[in-house]
């Protein structure tokens, strides 16, 4: 496998008078420089390609209808062959985890030891997000297990949280960090609560899964009546607005030199539906009438859709990509966390009071991100009121997590969609939306009107790498875009 030939490569370099410097082997590499390498991986991952397909799983995104690079992801038209995650799966196996092991070997300061025990869980929590199994017992072992098993998420999920509460076990109350950290600057506080945050957002996982649901019940009761949680957002926030500095993401689109993103009908007609001012954002209106307008999931290459014609960019509301240059990749944002502690009041503590302070809380911090502090209490005072009954209210934190997302964290917006089928998939087809519609339900998910793989549902994970096909024999049998993950039972 890829990570396996990687460890070797670097493990073969030994510098002698010969080597150039500017490649200095792996010990000459010390811990506190490669840390950030790795959370940079981590990152890289969450904010440009997951960032990207996310975006389109979730249905924020549609392929604009005069370009046509990701027509595929509009119309889920996704197999393994599709080699949608092999990004991914290179980045993190060959980068982000094998330097983290590395790190781990070459300090035995506990403080450095649990940080980066952290960014090792978030990052097999995304792999298991993404695939379900994955390499994990075996998993970083070079020449002495190039074909590792493969585990099941359950275990991944279990195995990498059981680690993270040893490494917060052995800390010292005298623990400092030693490692270069811009993520949360040497802050231990800020990283336990870092940690608490990733706990939370995977136990609630196993509790909608009904796996152990009443142990992780009382563990996120605890949790949230520790209140021991990071401030502001942790996100890594390295870019700048220089050509060679920028968001993965947004690079990747400049390098295209084409704008193929457009919004879709069901975020476009929920934030009317809602008066959201955050439509605004990173959204442009349509240039034909200068109102917002969403394009139909997977409908621009059906011509009998549209009446055998096809839209045009003018027709739609297209990302405004100006303003991503510099954008941060957020690794876990305030909003979900306060959204996330909502939930857990309202479920599980049945204390309205404290969920709505949560709730109201989350969405001011999204608000204010976006540069629109003043617009929140408005929209909290009006369709975003703490209103109804607890079914209600319950609904409108997992419909503000999907706003607060947006343009933020996909990955976790997919995830959560999952989680919590909110927002629902529409019982009408987008056709009958088109023709009727009064008859839906603004922000409902529309089965994509060009469904080539989904069988007729929606993407519940993707297909391995086939880098994992081609080098490890071990590689469980293809799955397809309706195969869900451990913790997606519904």
């Amino acid at each position: 496998m890829l990570f396996a030939i990687a460890a070797v490569a670097l493990a073969s370099c030994d510098m002698d008078i010969n080597d150039d410097p500017n490649y200095p082997s792996e010990t000459d590499i010390t811990a506190p420089l490669q840390f950030p390498a790795a959370i940079n991986a981590v990152a890289a991952c969450t904010g440009d390609a997951m960032f990207n397909y996310a975006g389109f799983f979730v249905q924020y995104f549609d392929q604009r209808p005069e370009a046509n690079q990701y027509n595929d992801l509009a119309e889920l038209n996704l197999e393994e062959t599709s080699d949608l995650f092999i990004r991914p799966y290179r980045v993190m196996y060959a980068g982000a985890l094998q330097d983290l092991k590395e790190v781990m070997e070459k300090t035995t300061n506990t403080a450095d030891l649990f940080i980066a025990q952290v960014v090792r869980t978030q990052a097999f929590q995304l792999l298991v997000d993404n695939t379900d199994m994955t390499p994990y017992k075996e998993a970083l072992q070079g020449y002495a297990n190039s074909t590792p098993h493969y585990d099941d998420g359950q275990t991944v999920y279990e195995g990498v949280l059981q680690e993270l509460d040893e490494a917060e076990a052995r800390l010292e109350s005298d623990d400092v960090i030693s490692m270069t950290d811009p993520l949360l600057n040497k802050n231990i506080g800020q990283w336990k609560g870092y940690a608490n945050a990733l706990r939370l957002r995977m136990y609630l996982r196993f509790i909608d899964a009904d796996i152990n649901a009443a142990d992780y019940i009382n563990k996120v009761k605890a949790l949230v009546a520790a209140d021991e949680f990071f401030s502001g957002d942790v996100a890594w926030d390295v870019y700048s607005n220089q050509e060679g500095q920028y968001n993965p993401w947004y690079d990747a689109v400049f390098n295209l030199s084409a704008n193929n993103h457009c919004v879709t009908y069901p975020f476009v007609e929920y934030m009317k539906q809602t008066d959201d001012p955050r439509l605004s954002y990173c959204i442009l209106p349509r240039t034909s009438d200068n109102t917002y307008v969403g394009l139909y999931p997977g409908s621009k290459q059906d011509n009998t859709f549209w009446n055998n014609s096809t839209p045009k960019n003018a027709d739609v509301s297209c990302i405004d990509y100006s303003r991503l240059h510099d954008m941060p990749i957020f690794l876990f944002t305030q909003s979900e966390l306060q959204l996330l502690i909502a939930e857990v009041q309202l479920r599980f503590n049945s204390n309205d009071a404290a969920a709505r302070t949560a709730y109201e809380t989350g969405v001011t911090s999204d608000f204010a991100y976006r540069g629109m502090a003043d617009d929140a209490a408005t929209f909290l005072s009006a369709e975003g009121a703490w209103a109804g009954s607890s079914d209600q209210k319950l609904h409108l934190i997992y419909m503000q997590k999907w706003v607060a997302l947006f343009m933020r964290d996909h990955m976790e917006a997919w995830s959560e969609q999952r989680r919590t089928d909110v927002p629902a998939v529409s019982a009408l087809t987008a056709e009958q939306v088109k023709a009727d519609p009064a008859a839906y339900t603004p922000g409902e998910l529309l089965i994509p009107v060009r469904n080539l793989k989904g069988n007729g549902g929606l993407c519940m994970s993707v297909p391995y790498s086939s880098d994992s096909r081609k080098y490890n024999n071990n590689t469980p049998k293809a799955r397809t875009i309706t195969d869900r993950v451990f913790w997606d039972v519904k």
